[in-house]
C-alpha cells in the first residue's frame, strides 16, 4: 500500500461498461462552461482586430505612421494574441471533458482545430490591409502572430469519443473496474496506488479517478508500462487459480485421489 495522501476525485464514479464513451452530465457541464470563456475570448480578440484594423484603414498609404502609432497598433496585435491563444486553451481543455467522435470527421476535425481557424479570423484580415496600407513591418508581426497564434492554438494530441472508450476498456480488461491514479505533474495514470512510479519522493498526494479524469484534469493519455505488466501477471495468476478451482470442483473424488 502506498503511504502517499490519496484524493478521490469527484463527480466520475465508475459505471456500467460502455462500447462507446459518454461524458458524465458534470464533465458535459463543465465543457460547456470553458467553451463559453473560450469563445468570449476569441470576440474580445476579434474586437482587437477591428481596433487595428480601424487605425489601419485611416492611413494613407503614401504615408507612413508615426513611431507612436505604430507602436500601438503592435501592442493592440499583441493583445490579440494573448487573447487568443487564451481562448484556445480552454477551447482545447473543454474538448478534453467533451470529445469529439472520429466518426464525423470534418466535425472532429473543426472541433478540435477551432483555435486555427480563430487565429485565422484574428490576424489575417490585418495581415492583408497591412500591407495594402504599406506597412510592411505591422503586417510582417502580424504574419508572424498569425503563423505563432495558429501553433499556439492546435491540438496535436485531439481526445476522442474512440480514444477515451479504447483506454477505458484497457483498464477495465486488466481490472474489472474504471479506476486509476495519478500525480500533479506525472505523465502516465497507473493501475496500483503503491506503483513505484508515483511513490517517490517528488510527490507527496496521489489523485484517484477514471481514466477520461485522467485526461481531462491533467490530459494524461497513457496507461504505466508498469503497472500494465503487473495488471496482466496478476490477471494471470487470478485466471490459474480460478481455473485450479473449477477444476477441482467438476473433478469427482476418484479423480482428485488418482484412485
Amino acid at each position: 500500500m502506498t503511504t502517499k495522501k490519496i484524493t478521490k476525485v469527484s463527480g466520475g464514479e465508475d459505471s456500467p461498461r460502455k462500447t462507446t464513451f459518454v461524458p458524465t452530465a458534470e464533465a458535459k457541464a463543465q465543457a460547456g462552461k470553458f467553451r463559453m470563456y473560450g469563445i468570449l475570448l476569441w470576440v474580445l480578440a476579434v474586437v482587437a482586430e477591428v481596433i487595428a484594423m480601424v487605425i489601419l484603414f485611416k492611413k494613407d498609404p503614401e504615408v507612413a505612421l508615426s513611431t507612436g502609432a505604430r507602436v500601438a497598433l503592435i501592442a493592440i496585435l499583441l493583445v490579440d494574441l494573448v487573447l487568443l491563444i487564451a481562448g484556445s486553451m480552454f477551447w482545447k481543455k473543454a474538448n478534453r471533458f467533451d470529445p469529439a467522435s472520429k466518426q464525423n470527421a470534418l466535425n472532429f476535425f473543426f472541433q478540435n482545430q477551432m483555435g486555427v481557424v480563430a487565429a485565422v479570423v484574428a490576424f489575417l484580415p490585418v495581415v492583408i490591409l497591412a500591407f495594402i496600407k504599406k506597412e510592411y513591418l505591422v503586417g510582417a508581426i502580424a504574419a508572424l502572430f498569425l503563423i505563432g497564434g495558429g501553433a499556439a492554438s492546435a491540438d496535436y494530441n485531439a481526445p476522442s469519443k474512440e480514444q477515451y472508450s479504447e483506454q477505458t476498456s484497457r483498464v477495465e480488461e486488466l481490472t474489472g473496474s474504471n479506476n486509476v491514479y495519478w500525480t500533479k505533474s506525472g505523465t502516465k495514470y497507473h493501475i496500483y496506488s503503491d506503483c513505484p512510479s508515483i511513490n517517490g519522493n517528488r510527490t507527496d498526494e496521489i489523485f484517484n479517478g477514471t481514466v477520461a479524469q485522467a485526461r481531462e484534469l491533467k490530459n494524461i493519455t497513457e496507461l504505466c508500462k508498469i503497472c500494465e505488466k503487473r495488471a496482466e501477471k496478476d490477471k494471470d495468476l487470478k485466471n490459474g487459480i480460478m481455473g485450479t478451482q473449477t477444476d477441482d470442483t467438476i473433478a469427482t473424488p476418484d479423480e482428485k485421489t488418482g484412485q
